[in-house]
């Protein structure tokens, strides 16, 4: 029998990429390939990239070289944004076989095979760059991890057609694009007849969902809710102005879609919004906060803000903390402003210095972490379902309420994949809340 050829996937960036890792790595069948972790020595390493910031494309060089150094024989593929961005500088790295753009990635199965028959020991293989002109893609691919019993994201569109003036991921993924309602729930319904009891919806803008259609996400999450099999649905980042008013209304009422909301900010100065070309002014964002809270007051709400946005002033960033700390959001994710090839704001005036961008981001997690302290304190004594997950640390496993409060309770194999009520009691100083049950 020929002995299995083993195959490491290395996923940077977003849940999206996760969620397409996952589907490619089930084109490589059971009875010829092992997946083994990324630290171990393997025949095929395959790097999924991340070019959101300068410090994500550093993080996908890096994973090239020690994938090549863990086994100099091994063939490594590079695949996804970064290689979008710039295919040349992967495909000219040492050890580097394929290079395959956004839309060519879902091809490694078939490559890896058609390389097998006519090579069946690997050596010497012709490397390969394939990167289509992804502004032109209108085809969409489904795709949802497995592995994690737990969860699974689920990615219902791709794509985005805003480009703000700091975001190269349009150039990256191309044009917002989806499946029917259809398509989507037929794939749904899959992840469903698996083990997992949480689907978290994943994209590059998904409230856009079924903008080539009548259909709108709306229309797609209605459908959801009624999903069997699956106990709970999590929304990822949507957009504040797409968020709308029904979208809230259903999360509200409805007992699987959860009160957890994660709403791209970027800035709370009305000024950097519109240096940004966002579609929105802060008064929108503060409206959905506001409705979301007098709906479900323990809904959890975080925000993307981004610090040291090229003309942002000590004044702005100030008047953008102001509205941020008078505003109840949860939790935030802070990002210092990365210039990004081919996007508008590389020629903007008024760049920020790096050491002040430490700074700021600095002043925003501080503020974030009071937030988030704030909002479990406000937990305790109340009751909430908890999906527990399987790690084990120090003799604790850990797993997470509808709202998203990381609960914390001594392990126990049984727990693992269940979904328990328990009563919030304390927080802990590791940011978890202990718990009865």
């Amino acid at each position: 029998m020929t002995p299995k050829k083993r195959i490491a996937f290395h996923t940077l960036g977003c849940k999206l990429n996760f969620s397409e890792t996952s589907t490619i790595s089930r084109q490589f069948g059971i009875t010829d390939f092992e997946v083994v972790d990324f630290d171990e020595q393997a025949d095929f390493y395959v790097v999924h990239t991340c070019s959101v910031t300068a410090t994500a494309e550093k993080k996908c060089k890096t994973a090239v070289k020690q994938a090549h150094r863990r086994n100099l024989h091994a063939q490594v593929a590079v695949i996804g944004c970064a290689v979008q961005a710039n295919p040349q500088m992967f495909s000219d790295m040492e050890g580097v076989s394929w290079v395959l753009g956004n839309q060519d990635k879902f091809r490694l199965g078939e490559i890896v095979s058609s390389a097998s028959l006519t090579n069946p020991d690997f050596a010497e293989l012709p490397g390969i760059c394939m990167v289509s002109e992804i502004n032109k893609t209108r085809e969409f691919i489904p795709s949802y991890s497995m592995g994690d019993r737990t969860r699974s994201f689920f990615k219902v569109q791709d794509g985005c057609d805003y480009f703000c003036t700091y975001c190269s991921i349009p150039y990256m993924r191309g044009r917002s694009r989806s499946e029917s309602i259809e398509n989507t729930m037929k794939v749904a319904r899959e992840i469903a007849a698996g083990e997992v009891k949480e689907i978290i919806l994943t994209g590059v803008n998904i409230g856009d969902f079924g903008q080539q259609s009548s259909e709108t996400f709306l229309d797609l999450l209605t459908e959801l809710a009624k999903l069997d099999g699956i106990d709970r649905i999590r929304i990822s980042s949507i957009e504040p102005e797409l968020l709308n008013d029904s979208i809230i209304e259903l999360v509200s009422v409805s007992g699987k879609l959860l009160p957890h909301f994660h709403i791209p900010l970027q800035s709370g100065c009305d000024k950097i919004l519109i240096l940004m070309k966002r579609k929105y002014l802060r008064e929108v964002f503060a409206n959905r906060v506001h409705y979301i809270k007098q709906l479900m007051p323990d809904a959890c709400i975080a925000a993307d803000v981004i610090v040291g946005f090229p003309g942002e002033t000590e004044e702005d960033f100030e008047d953008a903390y102001q509205f941020i700390k008078d505003l109840d959001v949860t939790y935030l994710h802070v990002f210092s402003y990365s210039e990004r090839p081919g996007t508008k704001a590389l020629n903007m005036e008024g760049k920020v210095d790096e050491r002040e961008k430490r700074r700021r981001s600095q002043v925003l997690h501080a503020l974030s972490e009071s937030k988030k302290h704030h909002f479990y304190r406000q937990q305790i004594g109340k009751s909430e379902d908890v999906l527990w997950e399987s790690d084990n640390i120090n003799g604790f496993m850990h797993g997470f309420t509808g709202n998203y409060v990381k609960a914390r309770t001594s392990f126990d194999p049984a727990l693992i994949n269940q979904v328990t009520r328990v009563k919030i009691i304390s927080v802990n100083e590791d940011d978890t809340c202990s718990v009865e049950f």
